[in-house]
């Protein structure tokens, strides 16, 4: 945590000496204690029978939003969808120039005009007042009567004028459903320290809260979480401790012949697995499914070292010497073998504490918790198991039908590999012949086997992401989306999908969309998630062929944000240089078939328009470059100019053209 916190202070004084160097309708860059790759680990969608889709995105910010954000751990809520209210300005062009006004005629009134400033103080002789002008412009009938301009004979030239105004959505570029439903999208995103469970545990506990204050035709719902998973993972590791400790204490007890002797190497267990907790600790590493899965690979370790010591001292306890003096001599015995087999250990683990990158990591954790129980275990078996020797072991231990029929059953084993083992002297070369196929066999198993960065987890979600070709349009991709989700709606019907959600986030382009699908749990769902991927698969593909569809399931030690396994950046001196080495490495990557779908983010043959200004022209008409870019820019996306207020909240004017006189390249003219 030091560390991050060091870093994010180093980041805020960088940022913090470019911020003037920004450009002027630039929002200031914020910071947040997150992975850069961090996805939500659990949505949430909010649905209405009554209200708008506007109205809930405002309910939403306005009493859901903070509630969540303040609980422990959250870094950030990401709401998907079209946005809050935004008072937007559709100007129309012909009737500006009519009038003989520009696009920065109509921001520089909005500017002017719609503002609030303390304007001082009055002081009398016992009070004094505080005076502010107030901001007068605050709903739609209101901002139809600003006034841009003085037109012929005294005529006040109002925004109504020239532009429709409505109270609308902040963005028409996203797109967010649950289900199908057009509904308002929350994801919880946790910081990069923080407890995964403990996060989605509050949140899920918040829902509830939070469930009961909403109005009857209202619903928040959760869509999908990875709380189940996270839960059943540890339950899991959980269970094979016990079961490990179990088989492990069986099998003592089997070739002991003794339920005394069979405690002592059994009470070691709990007592190194405990231990490793100090060295925990002590290298700051937390309990998680690495270090448990640790703690189960320790069991069979760390008894070891406690059956070599209890069986000396049996052996000796068997020969007629008291526990006491048996477990002295006989601890002293081995203890030079217990070191070594220990100095052993730790010299294979060594060598994993200093792997690279996110394998290194991993095992790091893993590494350091076998080898400080091996450390413990060493030093119980010549501690509390010599103790525990002199005061448990007896020469009349009793020998129970169990341990009697497994010494005969051992016995039989003994003779069958002295046998086979005089036999394998005899003829050495057939030894050396069958070790040669097994080597052999080996070596092809090797070839034949499938290979893997981590192996497939059925965690019971899995996200598709859509990629339309580049230019797709909005309209385009909410039909595609339409027909994803048909697709699965029957899945949920049948109880095969629990829910889907879907969305387009807009920003630069809306042709790529990401859809998140939910299983129900393990014991309840007739199919795997992987069966369900393929049938889906299958559908979308037949349906939707213009579409790239790609599916994956996250993995348990990779938890990023879904990007591509394989992923490098090509650097050069221009784009048509990279761009060659670009279309060279796609086409090899394709024909060697060990990859699917190459694919890069620099897309040349995206449709785009470019506008040159005849500088000599323009200066003759007195028309500025920044002018005509600042035209552009508010006629041809979303310009933020100023807000207003309303109940309480600050929203957005938004400028832009109508969509009628920006529906073709011809409009630019």
């Amino acid at each position: 945590d030091r560390d991050i916190d060091v870093a994010a202070n180093d980041v805020r004084d960088k940022i913090s000496r470019v911020v003037r160097s920004l450009p002027e309708n630039v929002d200031p860059p914020t910071i947040a204690k997150s992975d850069s790759d961090a996805s939500p680990i659990q949505y949430f969608n909010l649905t209405s029978t009554e209200m708008t889709y506007l109205e809930l995105n405002d309910y939403a910010n306005r009493f859901i939003i903070d509630q969540f954000s303040v609980i422990d751990g959250v870094a950030s809520v990401q709401t998907m969808g079209n946005g809050g209210y935004a008072m937007r300005v559709w100007l129309d062009r012909v009737a500006l120039a009519a009038r003989g006004l520009t696009v920065i005629d109509v921001e520089s009134a909005l500017r002017r005009e719609n503002i609030e400033l303390p304007a001082g103080r009055i002081d009398s002789q016992n009070l004094e007042f505080a005076v502010r002008v107030e901001r007068i412009y605050q709903a739609q009938e209101d901002f139809n009567k600003l006034v841009i301009a003085h037109g012929a004979g005294g005529h006040l030239i109002t925004l109504g004028e020239v532009a429709r105004v409505e109270l609308g959505s902040a963005s028409n570029r996203s797109i967010f459903r649950g289900n199908g439903v057009e509904s308002v999208g929350m994801g919880i995103i946790k910081q990069s320290t923080a407890n995964s469970l403990s996060v989605l545990h509050a949140s899920s506990e918040l829902l509830e809260n939070i469930s009961k204050t909403l109005p009857a035709h209202m619903n928040l719902g959760l869509s999908s979480s990875d709380a189940t998973y996270i839960e059943n993972a540890i339950n899991s590791v959980y269970s094979t401790i016990f079961i490990t400790v179990a088989l492990v204490s069986l099998v003592i007890y089997l070739f002991l012949g003794s339920f005394r002797a069979m405690l002592i190497p059994t009470v070691t267990i709990p007592v190194c697995l405990l231990s490793a907790f100090i060295v925990l600790a002590l290298f700051g590493l937390s309990i998680n499914l690495i270090t448990l899965l640790a703690l189960v690979l320790c069991v069979g370790l760390v008894v070891d070292d406690s059956i070599v010591v209890l069986e000396n001292i049996q052996r000796r306890v068997e020969e007629g010497e008291p526990p006491l003096l048996a477990a002295y001599n006989g601890s002293r015995e081995v203890a030079f073998a217990v070191i070594a087999t220990t100095a052993v250990l730790i010299a294979v683990f060594v060598p994993v504490i200093f792997m690279e990158g996110n394998m290194g990591i991993l095992f790091y954790e893993l590494a350091l918790t076998i080898g400080g129980a091996v450390i413990f275990s060493s030093v119980l078996a010549l501690s509390l198991t010599p103790m525990l020797s002199s005061k448990l072991l007896s020469t009349h231990a009793h020998e129970s039908w169990l341990t009697h029929n497994m010494d005969i059953l051992f016995r039989w084993v003994q003779h069958g590999y002295h046998d086979t083992l005089a036999k394998c002297l005899r003829f050495s070369w057939a030894v050396f012949a069958v070790l040669l196929l097994v080597v052999i066999g080996i070596y092809y198993l090797l070839q034949m086997i499938p290979t893997t960065y981590v192996p497939q987890e059925d965690q019971g979600t899995f996200i598709v992401r859509l990629q339309a070709p580049e230019g797709a349009s909005l309209s385009f991709m909410e039909q595609q989306l339409n027909v994803m989700q048909g697709e699965v709606l029957p899945y949920i019907e049948r109880g095969e999908v629990a829910n889907v959600i879907a969305m387009i986030r807009g920003g630069g382009s809306v042709n790529s969309a990401v859809s998140v699908i939910a299983l129900p749990d393990w014991e309840i769902r007739p199919k795997s998630t992987a069966q369900v991927m393929e049938e889906l698969n299958q559908l979308w593909s037949q349906k939707m062929p213009g579409v790239q569809i790609r599916m994956f399931m996250r993995s348990g030690l990779v938890r990023g944000g879904g990007g591509q396994p394989v992923q490098f950046v090509l650097g050069g001196r221009s784009y048509e240089e990279l761009a060659q080495w670009r279309d060279l490495l796609v086409r090899r990557a394709e024909d060697s078939g060990l990859f699917v779908r190459p694919d890069s983010d620099y897309k040349e043959n995206k449709p785009s328009l470019t506008v040159t200004v005849d500088k000599i022209r323009a200066a003759d008409l007195g028309v500025s470059i920044q002018a005509i870019g600042r035209t552009l820019q508010a006629m041809m996306s979303e310009s933020q100019v100023t807000t207003f207020a309303n109940f309480g909240e600050e929203y957005y004017v938004i400028l832009q053209s109508e969509e009628s006189q920006r529906a073709s390249p011809d409009d630019l003219s």
